[in-house]
């Protein structure tokens, strides 16, 4: 099927191109997303009527999202979701949950411009395409996280794995020093009775007896 592109479309052509494309293709998607029209010859004359006015468009649209592009390019936003233990996601983060946290942040896009090519199903940074022009892309960082202060950690580049080793390796730190704490108190009270003259075991031995 040919069909006259009105803008320019990845790995297909230039606006006023004419390319041929598969019947599904063009319907579900370029015709319906008024991305083109079907190349027939009322429509490629009504095209050439219209190519300086859509041109003229065209180049407004590719300024406004260079402009937004230069803020939005390398930002990014906290996602803030549940997860298990070991970091895997309840579901998985969406387009939509993309766009509502730059446009919380400040930024309005849609999550239809947004592109996620690997599924994100873990916490942690994972970087997503933004579309803002069929002429202008933009890459931007969700931070994943279960708290805004995890994602704090993960922003200063600690993965999940590294925080859960550290929070392992404090809590066997801290039972350490209870045991020291411990044999230390006992070395103590062995010292005290050593100082006074009496064997810790006679002195146990001793108040055995006068319970008795």
């Amino acid at each position: 099927m040919q069909v006259i592109l009105l803008e320019r479309v990845a790995k297909l052509g230039q606006m006023g191109d004419v390319v041929d494309v598969k019947p599904g293709y063009a319907r579900n998607y370029l015709l319906l997303q008024k991305k083109a029209l079907t190349a027939s010859k009322a429509n490629i004359a009504a095209f050439e009527e219209q190519k300086a006015q859509l041109e003229a468009r065209n180049l407004e649209t590719r300024k406004e999202a260079e402009a937004l592009g230069e803020k939005l390019d390398g930002q990014q936003f906290i996602v803030i979701r549940s997860a298990s233990d070991g970091g895997n996601l309840y579901g998985s983060v969406t387009p939509r949950d993309a766009a509502d946290a730059a446009t919380e942040a400040g930024f309005t896009i849609d999550r239809k411009q947004v592109l996620i090519r690997t599924p994100i199903k873990a916490l942690g940074l994972h970087e997503v395409e933004v579309h803002l022009h069929p002429e202008v892309d933009v890459r931007i960082k969700l931070n994943v996280a279960r708290s805004p202060e995890e994602a704090e950690l993960q922003a200063s580049g600690k993965s999940i794995q590294e925080l859960a080793a550290e929070e392992e390796a404090e809590a066997e730190f801290e039972i350490a020093e209870l045991f020291d704490d411990i044999g230390s108190a006992a070395s103590d009270d062995d010292a005290i009775a050593e100082a006074a003259g009496v064997e810790p075991a006679a002195e146990d031995a001793e108040d055995d007896a006068s319970k008795g």
